[in-house]
């Protein structure tokens, strides 16, 4: 692989992670009841947020 496919690769890592984000974003900023209605937060892992930075590093690789 060249370097360029390598920041490609990591730019597509960062917009992942933005999009995720922001999707948590949105789904903290709903009313507590709709969030009790579709299961949020699953997990204590879901909060801390270590799937994300396991996604990512993963998608690094």
């Amino acid at each position: 692989m060249s370097i360029l496919d390598e920041i490609a690769r990591f730019g597509e890592a960062l917009k992942k992670a933005r999009r995720y984000r922001q999707t948590i974003r949105e789904i903290n900023a709903l009313p507590p009841e709709i969030q009790k209605d579709i299961g949020w937060p699953a997990s204590r892992a879901a909060q801390s947020g270590s799937h994300f930075r396991s996604a990512f590093w993963k998608s690094l690789r």
